[in-house]
C-alpha cells in the first residue's frame, strides 16, 4: 500500500526526518540516484526554511500521478509539500532570487528548489502563511513526468493527502486516468483509519486504472465489486470530455465535490452509501459544462462538508496541487486540529506557462 510521509517540523532534528522521507519516497518511485538526490535537497531546503522563517510548519511527502497525463500508465513523481501558518511572503517574485533572506519569506532556498524540481509552485498570503509544492520525477521526464506538450489538452490535476495523527498510511487516496479525450479524477476515502482503510482506497485506485473510459456511474459499479473484500470506501469520480467540454460526476458517500461555475461555487451531490458494502440501487450522474474558468475540488471529510473555497481560489490559474495544499493548510491549525485523514484533489485548466 502507498505510504505517505507527514512530518511536523518544529525543530532542527525534523529536517533530517524530512530528508529521509524524501529519499525513501524517491526509492519507491523508482527514481535514479541523481533524482533521489534532488528530492533530498528540495526536502531539506523547504524544511529548513520552515524553521527559519515560519518557526514551524509541516511537510508532506508522497508519490503521486503526474500533473499532465499521457495515454497509458505514466511514471510517477515524488511530491514534496511544505505548509505553514507563518507571516507569509510580501514579495513572492523576489523570494525566488538567490540571496533573498528577509524574515517574512521562505528565503533563498526557493530558487534552488525551482531550478532542480520538475515542477514547483508557491502560494503565500501575508498574515496567513505559505505553501510550496515541488515534484521530482524520472530523469527523462522533462518539465513534468508524463507531460506531452503537443497532445496535452491543458487540463491538469493535483492533490495533497495528509494521514491522520502522523500515521504512515492514509485511508484516503486520489488518482486520475486518461483515455483519449476523457480524463477521470477520483478520490476515495476508505472506511476508518490505518492499513485496512488504506487497502480499500488503494483497491479503488488500482481498479480505476483498468476503467479509464467508463463514465462515473459505471465506474462506481465496477469499484463496488472490486472493493467487496475490503472495508469499503466513500468514492467520488468526475470525468471531463475535453472535446465536448462536458463534465460528468457521480459519488457515493461523504466525499465532497465543489465546482466553480461562473462566479460561484456549487456542490455536486453524492448518494449515501459505501462502495464495496452498501451501494445504492441507482447512482445519479450530474452533467455540466466545463469552461476555461472551471475548477473542481474533491475533498474527504478531513475538511468539513460545510467548507466553501474562499474567493480567489485558483485565480490566477495555479498548479492544482498548490490549490489543494492551500485548502489542506487552511483546514487545520494548532487551535483547530484535523480529526481525520485529509485529502484534496483538484482538476483545473492551467496555461502551459503556469506549469
Amino acid at each position: 500500500m502507498p505510504r505517505v510521509w507527514h512530518v511536523p517540523v518544529h525543530d532542527a532534528t525534523r529536517v533530517r526526518d524530512v530528508r529521509v522521507a524524501a529519499e525513501e519516497a524517491a526509492a519507491r518511485a523508482g527514481l535514479d540516484e541523481q533524482r533521489r538526490a534532488a528530492c533530498a535537497l528540495v526536502a531539506t531546503e523547504l524544511a529548513t526554511n520552515l524553521l527559519k522563517h515560519a518557526e514551524a510548519g509541516e511537510m508532506v511527502v508522497d508519490v503521486v500521478d503526474p500533473a499532465v497525463l499521457p495515454e497509458g500508465r505514466p511514471g510517477r513523481a515524488v511530491q514534496i509539500t511544505a505548509l505553514d501558518h507563518g507571516p507569509g511572503i510580501a514579495d513572492v517574485a523576489g523570494a525566488f532570487e538567490d540571496g533573498f533572506t528577509t524574515g517574512g519569506s521562505l528565503g533563498a532556498g526557493l530558487g534552488t528548489c525551482r531550478r532542480i524540481a520538475d515542477a514547483f509552485g508557491l502560494h503565500s498570503e501575508v498574515g496567513r502563511g505559505t505553501v510550496a509544492v515541488a515534484r521530482v520525477g524520472p530523469a527523462t521526464a522533462g518539465p513534468d513526468p508524463g507531460e506531452d506538450p503537443v497532445r496535452s489538452p491543458g487540463v491538469h490535476a493535483g492533490g495533497v493527502n495528509v494521514p491522520f495523527a502522523g500515521a504512515e498510511l492514509s485511508g484516503d487516496a486520489w488518482s486520475w486516468v486518461r483515455s483519449g479525450d476523457r480524463v477521470t479524477l477520483m478520490l476515495a476515502d476508505g472506511l476508518g483509519h490505518g492499513a485496512e482503510a488504506a487497502r480499500a482506497s488503494d483497491a479503488a485506485v488500482e481498479e480505476l486504472r483498468h476503467c479509464a473510459r467508463l463514465p462515473p456511474a459505471e465506474l462506481l459499479q465496477r469499484l463496488h465489486t472490486a472493493l467487496s473484500g475490503t472495508r469499503g470506501a466513500a468514492v467520488a469520480a468526475a470525468q471531463l470530455d475535453t472535446w465536448t467540454g462536458r463534465l460528468r460526476f457521480a459519488g457515493i458517500g461523504n466525499v465532497t465535490a465543489r465546482l466553480r461555475d461562473g462566479g460561484r461555487w456549487r456542490t455536486l451531490l453524492s448518494r449515501p452509501g459505501i462502495v464495496g458494502a452498501h451501494r445504492p440501487r441507482t447512482v445519479r450522474e450530474d452533467e455540466t459544462d466545463w469552461t476555461p474558468e472551471s475548477l473542481l475540488i474533491l475533498h474527504t471529510d478531513g475538511l468539513s462538508s460545510r467548507w466553501t473555497p474562499p474567493a480567489g481560489t485558483g485565480v490566477p490559474p495555479a498548479d492544482p496541487a498548490v490549490t489543494a495544499a492551500v485548502a489542506v493548510r487552511d483546514a487545520g491549525s494548532a487551535a483547530r486540529p484535523v480529526r481525520d485523514d485529509t485529502a484534496v484533489a483538484v482538476l483545473a485548466n492551467v496555461p502551459e506557462a503556469s506549469s
